[in-house]
């Protein structure tokens, strides 16, 4: 078994227990908590069985931690006495009688495929670390910082912003929220990055390109800006908002006119 086929069988695994989990609490979305967990997870599985010490590998193993946890920790917050994200409820219900089994494929299994590829430069690390660190490790982990900074206080400011009472229906606009619509968004996309930056000075690290791609994508074009703007399509606030304000790479505010 080499460590691609370990994390892969780990993670398969982990996302069958959690299907299992979601349907005896009838919640899917406890898959969001999971998503970055999941990352720690297969990477400290992949190091423990293949991992040597080298500073490059502790490096992305210590980034891919730090942003894994903390993510977990702050969408189990967000959802504590939430329920089932809208996503999920509007597909229960729209799925009927083939609820469980596309939960099963088409959530979790699919959730599972995603993080085993965006986990590739982590991967790629443990298996081949190449030499010591140079400049572009520095850069990446910089650029790693940056992006991940910017999710973290994105979160933190939502958060704050939704447990003051008065603001029950509305849209945050202020902090990094006047900078972008999505800042979470912006940040984690930067963050995955610099992980390709580090995972380039290894050898097929190269490969790796596939995994901030695939997350820009996704959060572009699928699951990410997509879904939650339709949620507010129509809202004259949202769309007042919208127009002075990226959607997602941050930049000053259009002027009212």
């Amino acid at each position: 078994m080499n460590v691609f086929l370990l994390a892969a069988s780990v993670l398969f695994v982990f996302m069958t227990m959690l299907f299992v989990l979601a349907m005896s609490l009838k919640d899917n979305s406890i898959v969001d908590i999971a998503y970055g967990l999941a990352f720690v997870l297969i990477c400290w599985t992949a190091f423990l069985g293949y991992g040597g010490g080298h500073p490059r590998q502790l490096l992305v193993l210590a980034l891919v931690s730090l942003w894994g946890v903390r993510l977990a920790v702050h969408i189990l917050l967000r959802k504590v006495g939430e329920g089932e994200d809208f996503r999920y409820r509007q597909w229960r219900e729209e799925w009927g009688e083939t609820f469980v089994w596309r939960s099963f494929l088409q959530i979790f299994m699919l959730q599972g495929a995603v993080i085993f590829v965006v986990a590739l430069p982590i991967l790629l690390v443990i298996k081949n670390p190449g030499n010591s660190l140079g400049l572009i490790d520095v850069f990446g982990s910089l650029l790693w910082t940056f992006g991940f900074i910017f999710e973290a206080v994105g979160d933190w400011q939502l958060l704050q912003f939704k447990k003051n009472p008065e603001n029950q229906g509305h849209i945050i606009q202020s902090g990094l929220w006047s900078l972008t619509r999505h800042p979470n968004y912006f940040g984690e996309a930067t963050l995955w990055w610099g992980l390709f930056l580090i995972a380039l000075q290894v050898p097929y690290g190269g490969l790796a390109l596939i995994s901030p791609v695939l997350i820009n994508f996704l959060l572009l074009k699928v699951s990410g800006l997509p879904m939650l703007e339709a949620k507010y399509q129509g809202n004259p606030e949202f769309e007042a908002y919208k127009k002075r304000t990226n959607a997602f790479f941050p930049w000053f505010p259009k002027l009212d006119r």
